[in-house]
């Protein structure tokens, strides 16, 4: 069975030209968005204690997203990239969550479910446009593992969603987080950040 669906809308040109014209700025905000996945996947166990079948595979899901957040720095420590004391909001995740607000608390729990889905499958297209358009060798190895990852992840949350609810009412959702979230990326500017 296919955990998550295809992204609906491509990454522009322009946005892979604004990331590989100011490389150092997106190596900040993926080091910045990889803590955040981290802290999401923890997130979920923290709010559904109760839903024990979630806990060990966002467990592993926290670990490895941190295990990202370290490889990043890393190769931000090579380049004299340093760790900003702040970041720009991310806009693109502030209006996706605004899905996940109201509704009963089984609804909520879907969404967020879901949600992580999607941001790990627009994750996923665009470190896989990073490892194709990159010419350091090191670093298209580096993005062409973290693509894949990425849509482990995205299939995880997918996974976990369907142990609770219904395929039908899963996937319905799912496809309307995805055009919500096509429709949000469209209305986004472009700056070299993964979102």
């Amino acid at each position: 069975m296919k955990y998550s669906v295809e992204v609906l809308s491509a990454s522009s040109q322009e946005w892979i030209d604004a990331v590989m014209n100011d490389f150092p700025s997106f190596l900040q905000d993926h080091a910045d968005c990889e803590r955040k996945a981290s802290a999401m996947a923890m997130s979920l166990i923290a709010k559904y204690p109760d839903r024990d079948f979630i806990i060990p595979d966002l467990i592993d899901t926290a670990l490895e997203e941190l295990e990202h957040f370290q490889q990043v720095y890393e190769v931000m420590k090579e380049k004299n990239v340093p760790l900003p004391s702040k970041m720009e909001p991310d806009v693109y995740i502030h209006q996706l969550m605004e899905e996940a607000k109201g509704g009963s608390s089984d609804s909520r729990f879907l969404i967020r479910l879901l949600l992580g889905s999607v941001i790990e499958c627009r994750g996923c297209e665009r470190f896989k446009l990073v490892a194709d358009n990159i010419e350091d060798p090191v670093l298209k190895k580096f993005y062409k593992e973290l693509w894949v990852s990425e849509a482990k992840h995205g299939n995880i949350y997918v996974k976990l969603a369907l142990n609770y609810f219904d395929e039908d009412l899963v996937y319905t959702k799912l496809d309307e987080l995805m055009q919500k979230e096509a429709k949000i990326l469209a209305g986004l500017k472009i700056r070299p950040a993964l979102h």
